[in-house]
């Protein structure tokens, strides 16, 4: 018997989940190979999707046309847009999740995909015929071909796991690791390397003393991740978050154990996250810090068992559960688990294309940490453009890549493939220098027609897109063209804070100070009210992406000219023939960066690090720009 399929995606995962849907509703013929059917889209450290910068990425997945938002926004618990202190351009939505729910919403929708076939078993052999993939091997001897083949395994391939001096094989608590993929990649050209991350205990609610933390309950107002639904969706049961601190007796005690964690004694030589270490090292980062916060999170709308944010921890499990019993609030606390660190293999990802595709094999992708990242969020993005670019390969149809200024997601890929990796890889606002354009407001305007015109996008999506973009012109005419009368609005503007009119304006010009929103002068013009009546249970939707473009249209506007200047080395091909070793006026690290990443424009080229701007001045000589 013989399995054929246009896609298979080894891993079910978040990365192989979107890929995996975004195929199938291509039109691809879709293998989902995993370890375990039951743990699909498993949240396997925190239950939590979106925040700063990650929240705009889960945005873009559902204006392209992915599941991770509506998947997101039925299982949330607790819902918070952070940054609201600042511009627009740093609101990030977070959601905490149902885990159980998020996992079997997944699975639900991924069974409803009539193009997506299943299989439990573990993948330990690619093959490959004429540095090109034709199929994989299973560990039950089994053979599936295909025309194209997506890797998004996770922490599994080689994985082992710390908690103390014990070590575990598996890629994940209880769940066995994944070998072969490695050693067969390698044995093909490839470069791998090993990388560490890190998950805290899980605790039993129930013996936390709950009236000694903070409680922290999220937004009123819930605005849905996914462009599908309204601001009155129905949503599960919220609940509250809890924020504890460390101390220094807490301290002292987690110091004992040093010696005994595989992090300091020589045992874990891989690369760990920055930007979210263990307790243990923030204690050897930051000794002069007297303090650290824990965020006390539930694991779901009904369950007993929290996730304990911010106590990360490969120490023992005794030194662990000691030091967390001198933590305010968690003196009589009983765990399910310790926390544990985990080691697994990754691939550097400058040996892929934009598409992520990589160079040494044709139809072959990674997508999500195997490409060295880490975050639910990047894991998704990366799957769905892998899956988008491997359907239209195998159908000879043109590339799908996203620039800078379109998307986070462009962001991302860019800063993998040009950049690479020497850490975890973490996406945040600060790597954008377009971020006032990828507002988490507009992702919907950005990107849903691109993703339409290749049939990914549905019609009921673009159509929601072109009635959002109509109402909003709708309101920016009528801001526009109202006149405000000093009698009206000063007494507002007074108690507002703001300066008072000495004059009549427009309405456009009192909105664009930043004390004063529509809601606050609705009820002075009737023929505004009768308009927002109009639209529904849409209305603050449409309300909230006008005001962000009269209050930040300068800003925006100056954002899109620069865009639009740096653009134009984007557009510049380097042939694909070129011999960087022959252009001696090259520096010679350029020379062997070049070779090596071998950039299709001027603009990725500029962003290479070791690429001096004399460099890309030669290159433009030797191509007569």
């Amino acid at each position: 018997m013989t399995f054929k399929y246009d896609v298979i995606v080894v891993g079910a995962g978040h990365a192989g989940c979107e890929a995996a849907a975004a195929a199938a509703n291509l039109g691809s013929k879709v293998l989902l190979i995993t370890i375990d059917m039951n743990k699909i889209a498993q949240m396997s450290c925190n239950p939590a999707m979106g925040g700063v910068a990650k929240g705009q990425i889960v945005k873009e997945l559902d204006a392209l046309g992915g599941y991770s938002g509506i998947i997101t926004d039925k299982s949330m618990i607790q819902y918070r847009m952070l940054n609201m202190s600042k511009g627009p351009a740093m609101w990030s939505p977070r959601a905490q999740c149902d885990r159980m729910v998020f996992s079997t919403e997944w699975r639900n929708t991924l069974e409803k995909i009539e193009n997506i076939d299943f299989w439990q078993d573990s993948v330990n052999e690619i093959l490959v015929e004429n540095y090109k993939v034709i199929g994989v091997k299973t560990e039950m001897k089994i053979t599936f071909y295909a025309k194209s083949v997506i890797l998004t395994v996770g922490t599994f391939l080689n994985g082992l796991m710390h908690i103390g001096h014990t070590q575990l094989k598996g890629g994940r608590i209880s769940e066995p690791a994944s070998y072969g993929i490695t050693e067969c990649l390698t044995s093909m050209g490839f470069t791998a390397d090993r990388m560490k991350t890190g998950t805290p205990m899980r605790i039993d609610g129930r013996t936390v003393d709950f009236s000694k933390l903070q409680a922290q309950n999220g937004d009123e107002q819930i605005i849905p991740f996914s462009y599908l639904h309204n601001y009155n969706q129905t949503f599960l049961k919220q609940r509250p978050c809890f924020v504890g601190y460390t101390d220094e007796e807490v301290h002292d005690s987690i110091r004992l154990g040093l010696d005994d964690s595989p992090l300091y004694d020589g045992t874990i030589q891989s690369i760990g996250p920055r930007y979210c270490p263990s307790i243990e090292t923030k204690l050897v980062t930051f000794p002069d810090k007297d303090k650290h916060q824990l965020f006390l999170e539930p694991e779901g709308e009904t369950t007993i068992e929290y996730y304990l944010n911010g106590f990360s921890s490969s120490l023992p499990w005794e030194v662990q559960i000691q030091s967390l019993c001198k933590v305010k609030g968690f003196e009589n606390v009983k765990v399910f688990r310790p926390g544990y660190a985990i080691e697994y293999d990754f691939f550097h990802p400058t040996q892929l294309y934009n598409t992520l595709e990589t160079k040494n094999i044709e139809n072959l992708y990674f997508a999500g940490q195997i490409n060295g990242t880490t975050g639910y969020e990047e894991a998704g993005a990366q799957g769905m453009i892998a899956a988008i670019n491997a359907h239209l390969k195998i159908n000879e149809k043109p590339e799908f890549t996203l620039n800078r200024d379109q998307a986070y997601i462009g962001v991302l890929i860019d800063d993998l493939v040009t950049k690479g990796v020497d850490e975890p890889y973490r996406m945040f606002t600060s790597r954008a220098e377009f971020r006032i354009l990828l507002r988490q407001d507009n992702a919907d305007i950005r990107l849903t027609e691109l993703s339409h015109k290749l049939g990914l996008a549905t019609d009921e999506r673009f159509e929601t897109m072109l009635n959002k973009v109509h109402k909003r012109d709708e309101l920016l005419s009528f801001y526009a063209k109202q006149s405000c009368k000093p009698e009206k609005l000063n007494p507002i503007l007074k108690e507002r804070g703001a300066s008072e009119l000495k004059q009549a304006i427009k309405l456009n010009s009192v909105l664009t100070r930043p004390q004063i929103k529509t809601n606050d002068i609705i009820h002075v013009f009737p023929k505004l009210q009768k308009l927002l009546d109009s639209y529904g249970e849409r209305s603050q939707e449409y309300i909230d992406s006008a005001e962000i473009l009269v209050k930040y249209s300068g800003y925006i506007e100056r954002e899109k000219l620069l865009a639009d200047k740096l653009k134009r080395l984007e557009n510049i091909i380097i042939p694909d023939k070129i011999n960087y070793e022959d252009l001696k006026s090259l520096s010679t690290e350029a020379r062997q960066k070049l070779t090596k990443i071998k950039p299709k424009t001027i603009g990725q080229a500029s962003r290479i690090s070791g690429v001096s701007p004399s460099d890309i001045s030669v290159l433009l000589v030797f191509m007569g720009r």
